[in-house]
């Protein structure tokens, strides 16, 4: 009982009426008896705090009761309280009922006359037979100490072990000499008050599991922490758990009881706690020098396909992976009209899936031909910033998701590590050839390669070719190409706008580890945004680190066939 402070006393009237306890920040749970409806109105209520002496009692409003009708036999004695304004006070965590049976000691504190501040009761069930399907049974634990009479109505019933509340006090034997009493156990709250759903975990969940959750909530709340509990929910869940209620989550309470109430996957809550943990407990950032790779990215995945339907359709499906977790959130073939619009809503709802806090990063996975699409030039919503200018955007080519390919490159950024290197240059009159370039990247190493002009430019064509299948890890163009006529010309001798792009290039990342470069790529956007001149204005990153699209259930079900 040690610093429960949500043990309430409810007074009606300016008189001591019974007992309650908080059960979220604003809701308090009594007995309906203890705040009967009366001539049709309803006296003033108040509720107070007796473990935080000097506490201001806080008006209270019944906003919900059960179907009690006045008699003691009666099914629902429940009513639910709305405070006036939330309290800072940890609710009371609440177990199954099950948990109680057994020789194991349980308190009530309520307030018996003459015992404003409060008294406390022992007592233990005397099995798990429920009286009239409605009540577990209560008998005192020793034949002396305090008796439930009237006062204790609406007090929690507290198993002394872990603190956590199993039932509420409804009646007493009535007789001076019949130490028993009856308590509504926690699972039947939700029966007779739909509000009261979720709050009460499954039977058997692991204690130490709802003992460290808890405590982890606590301590989210004690500190600050900010944080979308949907997103957490989301990035736990697994494929067959439900999805959040409509609305979302009030707090990061209500996720909690949530996931220990409505879920059959014990390992959901494990998740969750894990994940709550991380976000309380970030590791240390490395020191200067030592090695590190980068942000652990956490990407939202937009595969852009051919369509059967016609050279106005796209096929799309949009998935996020997280925790090495594929969510697939999308998958349909969309007229080419409306794919902005489309991609929109979906790459706002993959965001869900994503732990929060962590490393966003957009990527487009594109057929070879569609490579030079501005897909970093798309809005994230109607009259938004460009797509690039709020997230590390990427595109892949498509045809490089086999697996084969996704081996090598995947050794590849195994071995480039945090190294950084020079940009190895492919200009509009390179005297290297195709060939060479291939062989040339396999050899080196290299990370980035850097083209003067688009990728489907007569003079470099089959050298972007060789460097996707070398595979290079990274490549980089401007959209807007090299300016020139062809090789040997003065256009593309002296004043190349290709051979000046990628000076640029070479200069602001010769130092910048591959895997760091989609968020320095975001800042070299954002910087150009507002000027066409800037060299960075149209610029195109093709990165491709298979590590990020990790998902330990291969094979995952589309959302539903992508053909319309």
């Amino acid at each position: 009982m040690t610093g429960a402070a949500w043990q309430a006393r409810i007074e009606r009237a300016g008189q001591i009426a019974g007992a309650g306890f908080l059960v979220t920040h604003d809701r308090v749970l009594t007995c309906a008896h203890v705040v009967p409806e009366e001539n049709g109105g309803q006296a003033a209520v108040t509720v107070s705090f007796p473990q935080l002496p000097g506490s201001v009692p806080v008006p209270a409003r019944v906003v919900a009761r059960g179907a009690w009708g006045g008699h003691p036999s009666d099914l629902g004695d429940l009513a639910v309280l709305e405070l006036a304004a939330e309290v800072s006070i940890t609710p009371a965590a609440l177990a199954p009922a099950d948990t109680a049976h057994g020789d194991r000691k349980l308190i009530a504190y309520g307030f018996p006359r003459g015992y404003d501040e409060g008294q406390l009761a022992e007592y233990r069930t005397t099995g798990p037979v429920r009286v009239g399907g409605e009540w577990i049974q209560l008998e005192a634990w020793s034949g002396h100490g305090q008796p439930l009479v009237a006062g204790f109505s609406g007090a929690a019933v507290v198993l002394v072990e872990t603190g956590e509340v199993v039932g509420m006090v409804t009646a007493a034997a009535g007789a001076r000499d019949i130490r028993t009493g009856r308590m509504l156990p926690t699972d039947v709250f939700a029966r007779h008050c739909a509000e009261l759903e979720g709050l009460v975990p499954t039977a058997g969940r692991p204690l130490a599991a709802r003992r460290r959750l808890r405590r982890l909530v606590e301590k989210a709340v004690r500190t600050g922490l900010v944080c979308d509990p949907v997103r957490l929910y989301a990035d736990a869940a697994d494929e067959l758990d439900p999805a959040p209620p409509r609305g979302g989550f009030d707090s990061l309470w209500s996720a909690a009881l949530f996931v220990q109430a409505e879920l059959d996957d014990p390992d959901t809550v494990t998740r969750f706690a894990d994940r709550l943990d991380a976000l309380l407990h970030p590791p240390a950032a490395p020191p200067s020098g030592t090695g590190s790779t980068g942000p652990a990215w956490e990407p939202i995945l937009v595969e852009l396909r051919h369509s059967g339907a016609g050279e106005d359709h796209v096929q799309v499906e949009v998935s996020a992976y997280s925790g090495e977790r594929r969510h697939p959130v999308a998958s349909d073939t969309v007229p080419l009209a409306g794919l902005h619009g489309y991609l929109q809503d979906r790459i706002d709802a993959a965001f869900s899936h994503l732990t929060p806090g962590g490393d966003e990063l957009i990527a487009f996975s594109l057929p070879r031909d569609w490579l030079d699409w501005p897909v970093d030039r798309w809005a994230c919503a109607p009259g938004d910033a460009p797509l690039g200018c709020a997230y590390p955007v990427v595109v892949t080519d498509h045809t490089r998701r086999g697996r084969g390919t996704r081996h090598v490159l995947t050794r590849t950024w195994n071995r480039l590590g945090a190294s950084t290197g020079q940009v190895h240059r492919v200009t509009c009159d390179s005297p290297e050839k195709p060939g060479e370039l291939r062989l040339a990247l396999r050899r080196n190493g290299t990370c980035l390669t850097g083209f003067a002009a688009v990728p489907d430019a007569a003079l470099t064509r089959e050298h972007f070719k060789n460097s996707l299948t070398a595979p290079a890890p990274v490549i980089v163009w401007s959209r807007r190409g090299c300016g020139g006529t062809g090789a040997g010309t003065d256009g593309c001798r002296d004043t190349c706008p290709g051979a000046a792009f990628l000076d640029a290039l070479d200069t602001h990342v010769r130092h910048v580890p591959p895997a760091e470069l989609p968020r320095h790529v975001l800042a070299l956007r954002d910087e150009a945004d507002s000027r066409d001149d800037h060299w960075a204005r149209d610029i195109q990153l093709l990165w491709d680190d298979p590590r990020c699209f990790k998902d330990r259930h291969e094979g995952a079900a589309h959302v539903h066939t992508p053909v319309a």
